[in-house]
């Protein structure tokens, strides 16, 4: 491999997390959210490591549910965002898809399918995200209709997506618990409420059901510290080496626009990494980028292929020292707050030209 950029993706980190996400669900189970590549870490070998320690997957659509079946993950993968077209529902028969349903079109194709077999359902009802499922009034009636399909089996899940779960001081995830409680507590099913904020920070939202997401590749969904977010270790480290230096003088500018301009004679480390490979575009003057152990700031426009930061400060830093863009010294998250974005974003956008290299096998 000739070019040094590449993304060490630590999977002993990962099952750590999963570990505590696992021990936040009291007797509930755990669902692992590997939905977009594993967030940009590697949706099969995530899975993979993933497998003996949780009791499903979740995914976006059933392309990737698709990918991890081929791949011989066994575990049931719900598709959360269900189907989009009524023939996925036979492929979900027989490759022990579990599907989300969260409109009446779905429903009316669920009811008028010709399965092979009944399949597990998710039930999404909207206790205040507003993006997609039934009324909480509804939850009822259709638990009702969907009990008495032919199409169904086991017990329907009831499951809603906490909106506000990161804002610790913010009771709207109270309301929303409580909403669906009132409307669910009596009808005797299984429900999902935690998401990765909701499983560390509300414990009224766990259940039988807990979907962890971004918590399983080590980054906090908290902008703060916290007890339990601050004992996950980051998964994912972004890398690369000094490829060149430069002395520029007091008023030079360095790279596209002259988007930094020296204010000091400086010295000036170029970095092959860039929005091609998914850092953020972006990302201003003073994203910490560490170089030889040292944080110092990125300095000039982020272009395609590579960044720039200034070393002034390191004289001993020459030609291949080692660098890193994130990781256990400078976290996604913050990366993506110098770059107005959140680490999901940051993690998920890593494109396919960044090796993975995976460690704990």
């Amino acid at each position: 491999m000739a070019r040094p950029t590449q993304a060490i993706v630590d999977l002993e980190a990962l099952r750590h997390n999963c570990r505590l996400a696992r021990s936040l669900c009291g007797d509930g189970r755990l669902m692992a959210v590997v939905k977009a590549n594993a967030y940009g870490h590697g949706a099969i070998p995530a899975a993979k490591a993933l497998e003996p320690l949780v009791s499903a997957f979740a995914v976006a659509c059933i392309e990737e549910a698709e990918d991890l079946r081929n791949a011989g993950i066994t575990r049931p993968i719900l598709l959360m965002e269900g189907i989009f077209q009524v023939e996925e529902l036979e492929i979900a028969a027989q490759r022990d898809f579990w599907v989300m349903l969260q409109n009446h079109q779905q429903l009316d194709d669920l009811d008028a399918a010709a399965l092979s077999r009944p399949i597990t359902c998710w039930l999404k009802l909207d206790s205040g995200m507003r993006r997609l499922g039934f009324s909480l009034e509804e939850s009822a009636d259709l638990l009702q209709r969907l009990r008495a399909s032919r199409n169904v089996s086991d017990d329907v899940v009831m499951a809603t997506h906490l909106a506000r779960a990161d804002e610790l001081d913010n009771d709207f995830t109270a309301r929303q618990i409580s909403a669906f409680r009132e409307h669910t507590s009596a009808l005797g099913a299984p429900c999902s409420m935690a998401n990765s904020p909701g499983l560390l920070g509300w414990p009224d939202s766990r259940d039988a059901w807990n979907r962890a997401g971004v918590m399983l590749y080590g980054q906090s969904p908290f902008p703060g510290p916290h007890p339990q977010a601050d004992q996950l270790k980051p998964v994912m480290t972004l890398q690369s080496k000094v490829i060149a230096l430069r002395d520029v003088a007091a008023g030079e500018s360095v790279g596209y626009g002259g988007a930094w301009t020296a204010r000091r004679g400086s010295r000036i480390a170029t970095i092959p990494v860039g929005y091609g490979d998914g850092y953020p575009r972006n990302a201003g003057n003073g994203t910490p980028v560490v170089v030889g152990g040292q944080r110092v700031p990125l300095v000039g426009r982020v272009s395609m292929d590579m960044i720039t930061v200034d070393v002034t400060d390191l004289p001993a830093i020459s030609v291949g020292e080692p660098v890193e863009l994130w990781g256990d010294t400078v976290t996604a998250n913050e990366v993506a707050s110098h770059a107005d974005s959140i680490g999901y974003e940051v993690m998920t956008r890593m494109l396919p030209r960044v090796p993975r290299r995976y460690l704990g096998q």
